[in-house]
This record gives C-alpha cells, structure tokens and sequence, in this order.
C-alpha cells in the first residue's frame, strides 16, 4: 500500500529563495575550504532571523536561505541580510564571495566535502560523478495553495526551463577549460541519481507511486532526494525550480525569482478557469534542456505539442509583455522587468567570456570579474582587472 504524502498548507504565490556562494582568496581566486570555521556563529546568529546561514556539500560553500516571503522583494531582502551577516564573517577573515553556477578553473580534487553523514553517502555511492559536484545554484520556491495544482503546474512550467536556464547560465568554463556551453553545470549536475528532468506524472497518486518504488527499492530515503529540475517540496508546500546556475548578483536572483512567480501564478489562473494546461513531450523537453546548455540566450527552443520553435530571446520579450499585468498584481514590476536587462545587457555566462576573450583567457580575471559582481551588481562586468 503505497503511503500517502502530506502537502503542508503554502500561502499562494509567496517566495521562498536559497543561493549557493562560493569562499575563494581574495587575490589567487582559488575556492577555499573554510565554510565550517564561520558556520557556528553564523547558523547560530542566524536563529533568530528570517533568513538562514548553512553548509553545502563542499566546504568551499555557504548557503543562504530566505524566509517566506510575501512577495520577490520581500524574499530578497532576506537574502541581502543574509549576504551581509556572511560577508561579516568573511570580510575580516580574508575571504571573498563569488557565485556562478561553475568555479573557472578549481579541480574537484582540490576541494573538501563537509563532514556529514549524508554527503560522504552521497559521495560513496555516486563515485566519480559525486566527486566532480563543483556546481553552484540557485532554488526558488513557490507556494502552491492546493495539491491538486502541484504536479499539472510542474508539468506545463518545465516548457520554461530552458528561458531560465538560459537566463542563468553562468558555467562556460569547467576545471580550467572552455566548455562551449552556456550551462556545463546543468549536464553535469543530471549524473547524480533521481537529478534531471521530472517524470511526466499526472497527479499526485502518481508522486506518491514514484516515492513509494524509489523508497522500496533502495534509490532514496525519502522525497528529499527527489533532485528533478522542478520538484514539489512538500514540507514547505511549494514547487522548487532547482534548474538555474548560480545567479552572479542579487539584481538577477530578484529577476529570475520575479520570472518564476509569475509564471507559476498565471498557470495557477489557468487551472482556476477549469483549463487544462498544455504539456510537451518528455523528449522535447530533454532537447531544450540540452540546447540551453549549449547555447544559452542564443537557443531557439521548442514551445509546444506540435513543434514550433521560437529564439529564447524573442520568446522572453513576448512572456515579459503578456504576463506583465500578473507581475503588477503580484508586486514584483521591477524584478520582473529585470528580465530585458539581462536579456540587454548579456547572461552571466556571455560577460564571462567577455573578460576571457578581453584578458587573453585569464580565468583568474573573470573569478575577479565575478567577484566584484557579486559586490557591486553586473554593472561591473565591463570594467577589466
């Protein structure tokens, strides 16, 4: 008899944020392994605070966790406390932050894994693979209101995968190495056991069936280790997107949150209206994925059913003017508009080359470059070191 899963009570449409921050030296841009000397006063400063300070996998992490937040803005202003509490810590002990989904040039075998019963787990099973884990994200959470939505939203939101993954792409260069792609992470992080694409469920029997087998069968402990690029969180009442890279400046965490609002709560609407939303096939959905990993806002990714394929740029330009009127009702305008900056302006992973190409392929001048942006905001991705 397979168990039931309880989704808590989520307010709809609230906004819950967590990044994932890499410590490197200030002068060599090398990741350093000193998160578990600053994470006891950290997560104990942190208790009393609606945002949160914890570890990851690799020492060289922090991750920073918003509380719910009542709108993108409200939830972002956990993360910015956040940062300053961590930067509080770092600042004196000579430690600088940085995100992106991938480091330039660290070599796994440099870094050290938290000691945690369920990291050294994750890496006895996964081998190789879990080893070359050096991937930064972000997740955001959305409330959903009522279980019956959760899994005909997942379905019809993962034909948006590729604009945000496209958005965030920050990891062209891998262990030293100019990748080609947009997003290395993305194909990289899909290794693991239960990550990737989600199933095509239809409701939420079917969830509970795809634990219950995962569960028996040894795969995973509990829906935790559901790793999938849009997953249901349970026990926060939310879906979790999982598929973006690391954000490299809070402007654009704000405007990818903002993108994921918004969509979930317009396709909410549609269910109110007793319309059924549009779902794609699971292949489609592995071909975009892929082609906005290799070629990021430069991707012309599928949309529907039938086929049609549209420029991921020009796609964004018609969602940032259909669902603008959502944006208003839900008070995120400006994150939301954000958006064409990047769309303007360039992803994370297009002003990284632009460093590279600019400095002779210096990856030590884009960890640079990715370190004042993470201080200052993209604006400083034109200067050079």
């Amino acid at each position: 008899m397979v168990v039931k899963l309880e989704f808590a009570p989520s307010a709809r449409s609230t906004v819950g944020l967590e990044w994932e921050i890499m410590l490197a030296d200030p002068v060599s841009g090398d990741l350093v392994g000193r998160a578990p000397e600053l994470l006891s006063a950290l997560e104990a400063e942190s208790a009393d605070e609606r945002h949160t300070v914890t570890g990851e996998l690799l020492t060289n992490t922090i991750e920073v966790t918003s509380g719910i937040g009542d709108s993108v803005a409200h939830a972002v202003d956990d993360i910015a406390n956040a940062i300053a509490a961590v930067r509080s810590a770092t600042d004196p002990a000579g430690i600088e932050l940085l995100s992106a989904g991938s480091h330039p040039f660290a070599q796994w075998f440099d870094q050290g894994v938290t000691d945690k019963t369920r990291y050294h787990t994750l890496i006895e099973r996964t081998q190789w693979w879990g080893r070359n884990m050096m991937i930064w994200g972000i997740h955001v959470h959305i409330g959903v209101e009522d279980q019956r939505k959760v899994i005909p939203i997942i379905n019809a939101l993962a034909a948006y995968l590729p604009h945000l993954q496209a958005l965030s792409a920050s990891s062209p260069f891998w262990a030293g190495e100019r990748t080609g792609y947009a997003s290395n992470r993305a194909l990289v992080f899909q290794q693991l056991p239960t990550a990737g694409l989600p199933w095509p469920l239809q409701d939420w029997s079917d969830y509970e069936s795809y634990l219950d087998d995962m569960v028996r069968t040894g795969v995973m402990a509990d829906a935790t280790e559901v790793r999938w690029d849009i997953r249901p969180a349970p026990r926060w009442g939310t879906i979790e997107v999982r598929a973006c890279d690391g954000l490299s400046s809070l402007p654009e965490l704000a405007a990818v949150a903002a993108l994921v609002q918004v969509l979930v709560e317009h396709l909410s609407r549609q269910l109110d209206e007793g319309r059924t939303l549009a779902q794609m096939p699971a292949w489609f959905h592995r071909e975009n994925k892929w082609r906005a990993a290799r070629y990021g806002l430069d991707a012309r990714v599928i949309l529907d059913a039938d086929g049609t394929q549209r420029p991921v740029r020009e796609h964004l330009d018609e969602i940032l003017e259909e669902l603008a009127p959502v944006a208003v009702e839900l008070g995120c305008v400006r994150e939301f508009g954000s958006i064409g900056t990047i769309l303007n302006d360039g992803a994370s992973y297009e002003r990284q080359l632009t460093i590279a190409n600019a400095t002779g392929g210096d990856l030590r001048a884009v960890v640079q470059h990715l370190i004042r942006e993470f201080r200052t905001g993209p604006e400083a991705s034109t200067q050079e070191p």
